[in-house]
């Protein structure tokens, strides 16, 4: 039975096999009954950490950047992303289902949350307080990416019965967005800052976290003046102490997690719960098993060089025979390219990628068509870990909300609202570029030549080579509305084709995106076959 994911009736806490946050390594419960579970605040606790980590799922947070220009899923279809980027799915894709499925059971696993927590005896009333606003924050989290998918969907503020769910309705996205932000509004001043936290607690939803979101859904919204105002309150300080970590690279390693640039996370404990997405995304040679998901070169097209040019500026220095040369420091932190020098535990090898290179025997990474080897000549670098372990597992929590994120959001906000300067330049993208590692003035001052249209597509290609390969570039193009510019068409890899076509830029999936019924996905089959109530988008 699938409506309103009561597949998951099962009794949500009964399956923890993990706790949520590295800090909350709690028991996990093996029996679970509503009369007796809710007596005592660590089986609360327990329960709410199961709703932490239903947040995203690490699958979908690496293949949503499939979804977009900036990755191409050549093997398999994970989590939809080859699907769904070529504009072959229907209503009955199992991204669709597992969406609908996943999130509606976040949404269960809170609403049992606030519909019980009254009964722990002897509960701590502050605990308890801050409890309800973190399990109210992730109700609004799942009901706000269930909206941004689909549309209208069923807004659920209490766990229907089964013959609820069944005959259930769809409510318009607007009041799904009305109660999403007024449950944010309520909640913010319920919640600790960032700073107030115990060291064993870290990780949990602050007071920074709910200004963060509040910024994103405006953002997404077209609502600059609010997005701006959240953003504000962020780097001001006044919701939480957070700034931008002095490594770009070095954020994304185990050792530097919770850092001060970390606002939201999906959190991941050592043995009791990893991720190993990484395993088919790096080079072979240092222990991946097959290329499953690699950045594009429309992608690696995206980074400036170092003097603040695009590649097919004139005068930017750009040369296709060193492609790699002077160019972001973000692209070697997150993009392996032919001839990268990889850093490991072991020292530093060299990644052979273009055909018939490795000056050896060994062609383990070299390109080839319908090979294991990378489908765009291109792998993964980005959260990389070098003490993983066997299969490339790995516990780094995944950031869902980062300062640099907030640095962005208030850029585009503060452009879109008229109000852009060189002030706000300097302490957003001047600030990221600086700490990238641009050090020319040409890309770090002010570019006030730009006009309007140029000055948003530098802020909108900022957001693309910070934010890449962490899940949020299909949110962008959709919000944008330019999805349907930049997935029609071919995906491109490495310049090793033959050189009559494309310039030898190889052409490895032929996108397809209609407006006219792409910029929502339909309601999954199988929930409209039990419920059918439940209407269908249009085009579907």
């Amino acid at each position: 039975m699938n409506t309103i994911s009561y597949r998951l009736i099962f009794g949500l806490c009964m399956a923890l096999l993990f706790t949520n946050c590295e800090k909350l390594d709690l028991v996990p419960e093996n029996t679970f009954t509503d009369e007796t579970y809710w007596t005592s605040t660590q089986k609360a606790q327990t329960f709410l950490n199961t709703a932490y980590s239903q947040m995203m799922s690490s699958s979908h947070f690496f293949y949503n950047e499939g979804l977009s220009d900036n990755a191409y899923n050549g093997r398999g279809d994970n989590a939809g992303a080859a699907s769904i980027a070529s504009g072959t799915y229907d209503a009955s894709l199992g991204r669709m289902q597992a969406e609908w499925d996943d999130r509606y059971g976040g949404i269960k696993t809170t609403n049992l949350i606030l519909a019980n927590i009254d009964r722990v005896p002897d509960m701590n009333e502050t605990l308890k307080a801050r409890m309800i606003a973190e399990a109210r924050f992730l109700r609004a989290w799942q009901h706000f990416y269930l909206m941004t998918w689909f549309g209208d969907i069923p807004l659920l503020e209490t766990d229907p019965s089964i013959e609820e769910a069944q005959t259930i309705t769809r409510t318009p996205r607007a009041e799904v967005l009305q109660f999403v932000i007024a449950e944010l509004t309520d909640i913010m001043n319920d919640l600790p800052l960032n700073s107030d936290y115990a060291e064993e607690e870290k990780g949990k939803i602050s007071r920074g976290a709910v200004a963060a979101f509040l910024a994103r859904i405006h953002l997404y919204e077209g609502n600059w003046s609010q997005a701006a105002s959240y953003c504000e309150m962020l780097m001001n300080g006044s919701v939480g102490d957070y700034a931008l970590f002095n490594s770009y690279s070095g954020l994304f390693l185990a050792q530097n997690q919770y850092s001060s640039e970390d606002i939201l996370s999906l959190q991941y404990a050592p043995v009791n719960r990893r991720w190993g997405e990484l395993f088919d995304m790096v080079p072979i040679s240092v222990g991946g098993r097959v290329n499953a998901l690699a950045p594009t070169q429309e992608l690696v097209d995206s980074y400036l060089m170092l003097n603040g040019q695009a590649i097919g500026e004139a005068g930017s220095g750009f040369d296709e025979e060193t492609p790699y040369d002077d160019r972001d420091p973000r692209l070697t932190a997150t993009v392996v390219y032919h001839n990268y020098q990889w850093q490991d535990l072991d020292g530093t090898s060299t990644i052979y990628i273009e055909p018939g290179s490795d000056p050896g025997d060994d062609d383990t990474d070299e390109y080839a068509p319908g090979g294991s080897t990378s489908s765009t000549g291109y792998y993964m670098r980005k959260y990389f870990d070098q003490n993983h372990e066997v299969d490339m597992q790995i516990s780094t929590n995944l950031m869902l909300i980062r300062y640099a994120d907030v640095l962005l959001m208030y850029a585009e906000a503060k452009h879109e609202m008229g109000e852009f300067s060189e002030t706000v330049w300097d302490d957003t993208i001047g600030l990221l570029r600086a700490r990238a590692g641009f050090t020319d003035p040409a890309a770090l001052n002010y570019p006030a030549a730009l006009n309007e249209q140029q000055m948003r597509e530098e802020i909108r290609n900022e957001r693309r080579v910070e934010l890449a390969m962490e899940g949020l570039r299909i949110f962008d193009i959709r919000r944008w509305e330019t999805a349907e510019e930049v997935l029609n068409g071919y995906a491109h890899g490495a310049q090793f084709g033959p050189d009559d076509i494309d310039n030898g830029y190889l052409r490895v999936n032929l996108r397809t995106f209609d407006p006219s019924r792409h910029y929502l996905w339909p309601i999954p089959r199988d929930e409209r076959l039990i419920n059918p109530n439940l209407t269908q988008n249009p085009g579907w």
